[in-house]
């Protein structure tokens, strides 16, 4: 047997990092607004006729093999942790070949490994049988990639993958809620930019050491992620009214409060292109992510995106052209 699938990355537009259990516990009415672009995900998995386990990055152009699932079981540490993790868990009961790829560019802040999670879950659930649902799958792979990364992770980077579209994200203390957001596709395309910034130099830097400072009752942290639920239900409601002066001038408040919770989040580059393309027709920008690094999305207006996208190239980063990806994970 031989399953396929493919997902789509995302970029999230506001209320990021609330999605981290339990913050959204301590904020009113705490949304994620997100969307699925074209960089994809994928896996294909095959069974063996020996009980060896092959798993296979094409993007990080790594391999290991175990002679069994017990030998994987048992192995101290593993080169392709995602990969391996997620075959424990599925635990097929054959040798298996399994290879991956990603779309997404290093530390870019589009979700890439959740994509990838969801896409190899969505392959081994199918090839295995085990026959669970695609909520259910989402609460999987998210626990999974916290023993991965050894740090609580969000909830909402795996919807864009298991559904596409434009979502906000509902997290209440009843379960997390996705709803689609009626937006016109070729619209949003008109109006936004997804440029790569480079890989973060500083690993530091993450949503861990905020959501700490959160708990710990830093105030300061605290009001921000306050004004930060707001703005995300405000670019909910812009969004839905298609209201995209609105949704620019969110973002970039935005913006301004998570380089209040942590400054390290932006660089150099990143604030050059922000006051670069302001001046060109860019009404709205932020950093995909964690920060540091990575992806920045713009929002601009439709006569002025050419223009934004040459500001930047000319200084140095590189435009990513993608579109909204209407439908989530596939599996053949």
């Amino acid at each position: 047997m031989r399953v396929t699938s493919q997902a789509p990355c995302r970029v999230d537009l506001a209320g990021a990092t609330l999605d981290i259990w339990p913050l959204y516990l301590f904020h009113e009415d705490a949304v994620t607004v997100n969307f699925a672009v074209n960089r994809y995900t994928s896996c294909a998995v095959s069974t063996r006729e020996d009980s060896r386990i092959v798993l296979r990055s094409r993007d990080l152009a790594a391999e290991e093999t175990f002679e069994s699932l017990a030998h994987l079981h048992a192995a101290p540490k593993y080169r392709l942790p995602i990969l391996a993790l997620l075959v424990r868990f599925f635990a097929p009961e054959h040798g298996i070949e399994l290879e991956s790829n990603s779309e997404a560019p290093a530390g870019g802040g589009i979700s890439g490994s959740s994509s990838l999670m969801i896409a190899i879950a969505s392959a081994l659930n199918k090839l295995t049988g085990r026959g669970h649902k695609l909520e259910k799958l989402r609460e999987i792979v998210q626990n999974i990639e916290a023993q991965v990364i050894r740090v609580p992770t969000g909830a909402q980077d795996y919807f864009p993958a298991m559904y596409g579209g434009v979502s906000a994200i509902e997290l209440t203390p009843a379960g997390i809620f996705r709803k689609a957001l009626p937006v016109d596709a070729d619209e949003l395309n008109a109006r936004f930019v997804l440029a790569y910034t480079g890989e973060p130099r500083n690993s530091g830097i993450n949503n861990w050491e905020v959501m700490k400072a959160h708990i710990n009752g830093d105030e300061a942290v605290q009001r921000n992620f306050c004004r930060i639920a707001s703005i995300a239900n405000g670019m909910r409601a812009a969004l839905e009214r298609k209201d995209w002066a609105e949704a620019g001038r969110l973002m970039r408040e935005d913006w301004t409060n998570r380089r209040k919770n942590i400054p390290t989040i932006t660089t150099p580059l990143i604030d050059e292109l922000i006051s670069a393309t302001r001046r060109v027709g860019s009404t709205g920008a932020k950093v995909c992510g964690a920060g540091g690094g990575g992806c920045v999305v713009f929002l601009v207006e439709p006569d002025a995106k050419e223009k934004v996208a040459e500001i930047i190239a000319k200084s140095g980063a590189e435009v990513l052209h993608t579109a909204v990806a209407l439908h989530g994970v596939k599996v053949r």
